[in-house]
């Protein structure tokens, strides 16, 4: 049997139609009800340009064990995106790194647990050549691999990734400019 670790109770940002702050909410509840929410999606390359992508864990409470780009989250209530994305990055991959937002986009996901994500997720991206140690409640698995390559394995394996990862690859025109 398989034990699935719920997220701790934390209140993310609920946004309207234009990412305005409209009220807050604890993220279980916001994905259990598919309410639109502020989100941010990390994408880390090294020196080869390859891009650092992990596998969810196992326990995640959705999108387990599914291919992703190196880190992505929510603001907590309170706290600045570029506070978030600096904490995430360090929480889940065990470094960070100076980042740079790309783009933001909407997407609406309904997942076979209940589940939804109805976000508008802004895009960064950033630089690392160094060691880490990855924090294994987040991550099961993560690799280097060049955007070529992880285009192939998401047509070859759709399903082995999530949904956000997908959107943002689609979009590779916006995140290499």
């Amino acid at each position: 049997m398989q034990i699935i670790r719920m997220p701790q109770i934390i209140n993310i940002p609920l946004v309207d139609d234009n990412d305005n702050i409209i009220g807050h909410a604890e993220k279980l509840e916001v994905h259990l009800k598919g309410l639109l929410h502020r989100a941010f999606s990390i994408l880390v390359f090294n020196e080869k340009n390859e891009i650092l992508i992990h596998q969810r864990a196992f326990e995640k409470y959705h999108s387990p064990g599914l291919w992703t780009n190196t880190c992505c989250g929510h603001p907590n209530e309170g706290e600045t995106m570029e506070a978030a994305v600096h904490r995430r990055l360090q929480e889940e991959m065990g470094f960070d790194c100076d980042l740079s937002h790309k783009f933001t986009f909407r997407y609406k996901a309904e997942f076979d647990n209940g589940l939804t994500e109805n976000e508008i997720d802004h895009v960064y991206i950033g630089t690392f050549n160094d060691t880490f140690t990855v924090n294994p409640e987040e991550v099961a698995d993560y690799k280097w691999i060049s955007i070529e390559e992880t285009k192939e394995l998401i047509l070859q394996n759709p399903d082995d990734f999530t949904v956000w990862f997908k959107e943002i690859m689609n979009r590779e025109a916006e995140l290499l400019a």
